[in-house]
């Protein structure tokens, strides 16, 4: 039997490198990791931060782009008399600029529906800030058909970043999707307002090919910008839809076809608006002088102010009340354009439409978002493929209707009648979808 002196003088004898090993096999794990990288739960958090970095910069980057999207949207209105006075086109011949743009943007559309499931969103809004910037440019060739093909080609690269766009400012908008689409597309907004203003500016100067280039510059550096800066994991990934069969959009299928059809009905209303005024206003003003080409911007304007003051409005009204009080308010306003005799009194008009109109597109994206979800970046496809037919033929219809009975102002009957059909179709929607 040992005694305890012998035992003492054991442990005493104990080497350095025999203690440490004893006091490593007691450390808690935690401890003897606390230095490592390897921690699943730092790396997961660390992983967020960097995406949740990544996903603000890329919204920062799709907001600036989206004004000099919005340059390029609406650039057929007010330079539209310029071409008609450069080829002697009659109205009918005109109006086949806005088809070209926006059946360039519905193959637009489809594409990237298919590369926005296959290669996420960076590819797709690259490609088409590209092409709207080279569409542009072709904007100054001195033959008809090279302006329909260089229209045809922006309306490609708007068909390929809008969509892409704007869900994916939904898709990292969470609750309050309607809100933050409405805010992308005030910085549109933006930019269409501004145009008119630019053109104006420019055909004054006699430089509205230097702006046109300018124009280009600005897409192109944005191209870049997207394709250089990092994006988050979830957004350059393919979808992976984990909704269950049951879900509500399988129960309610009319859901989508009326979804389907607003899209359609929408885009039509505002570009046929958008685009027809300025040579509705020159018709009141006689041709005198270029203040006629101002009439788009009090139209751009209201839907600047209204897409910067839904995310206030509906804090207090749901998205369904919202849609249809505006939708009310924009059919007044093109009452007024129907009656106007002056421009001032065109110019309150062509205001209130714009108002009206301005929360309902972003409010249909959140709706798309909302009741599909993730399958939202499938399914968007076909809605904003037919947003785009819809913007194709409502100019050309108010066109061709103004031709056949000698009256613009019966031919932009086509949008008012636009705005009283949705307002059904909302009316029947809102029993289904109560964001």
């Amino acid at each position: 039997m040992t005694d305890p002196e012998t035992r003492t003088a054991g442990a005493a004898a104990t080497t350095p490198q025999e203690t440490s090993l004893a006091s490593s096999r007691n450390m808690p794990r935690a401890t003897l990791n606390s230095g490592s990288n390897d921690n699943p739960g730092s790396n997961k958090n660390s992983g967020a931060e960097s995406d949740a970095q990544k996903t603000r910069n890329i919204t920062t980057l799709l907001f600036v782009g989206f004004a000099v999207n919005g340059v390029v949207t609406v650039i057929l209105g007010p330079i539209l008399p310029v071409l008609i006075a450069r080829w002697g086109l009659n109205d009918s011949q005109a109006g086949a600029f806005f088809p070209a743009q926006f059946i360039g943007s519905w193959l637009g559309t489809i594409v990237s529906s298919t590369l926005i499931a296959r290669r996420g969103y960076r590819l797709p809004i690259g490609i088409g800030y590209a092409l709207l910037g080279l569409g542009v440019a072709g904007l100054t060739s001195h033959t008809v058909f090279a302006a329909l093909a260089a229209t045809f080609v922006f309306g490609f690269g708007y068909g390929m970043l809008t969509p892409g766009t704007n869900l994916y400012i939904a898709e990292t908008g969470g609750a309050r999707r309607a809100s933050a689409v409405s805010l992308v597309n005030f910085t549109w907004g933006i930019g269409a307002v501004a145009c008119p203003l630019l053109v104006s500016f420019a055909l004054r100067g006699h430089h509205l090919s230097l702006f046109l280039w300018m124009i280009t510059a600005a897409g192109s550096a944005v191209a870049l910008a997207l394709f250089l800066a990092p994006w988050d994991r979830k957004s350059g990934a393919a979808e992976d839809f984990t909704r269950s069969e049951d879900e509500d959009y399988r129960k309610i299928p009319h859901v989508g076809f009326i979804l389907a059809a607003l899209f359609f009905i929408y885009v039509g209303a505002e570009t046929s608006t958008g685009g027809w005024v300025a040579a509705l206003a020159k018709r009141i003003a006689n041709g005198v002088g270029a203040g006629y080409s101002f009439a788009p911007t009090f139209f751009y304007s209201g839907l600047l102010v209204g897409r910067g003051l839904a995310p206030l409005v509906l804090r207090k009204v749901r998205e369904n009340n919202l849609a249809l009080m505006a939708l009310g308010l924009a059919a007044c306003g093109m009452l007024v354009i129907q009656k106007a005799s002056t421009i001032p009194v065109l110019d309150v008009g062509v205001a209130t439409a714009g108002l009206g109109l301005a929360c309902i597109y972003p409010i249909y994206v959140a709706w798309l978002s909302h009741w599909y979800g993730e399958r939202a970046r499938k399914v968007g496809g076909v809605m904003f493929a037919l947003a785009s037919l819809g913007g194709a033929f409502a100019p050309w219809t108010v066109g061709f209707v103004s031709k056949q009975t000698g009256s613009l102002r019966i031919g932009l009957l086509v949008p008012l009648a636009n705005v009283l059909t949705m307002i059904v179709l909302v009316y029947i929607l809102r029993r289904e979808i109560h964001p």
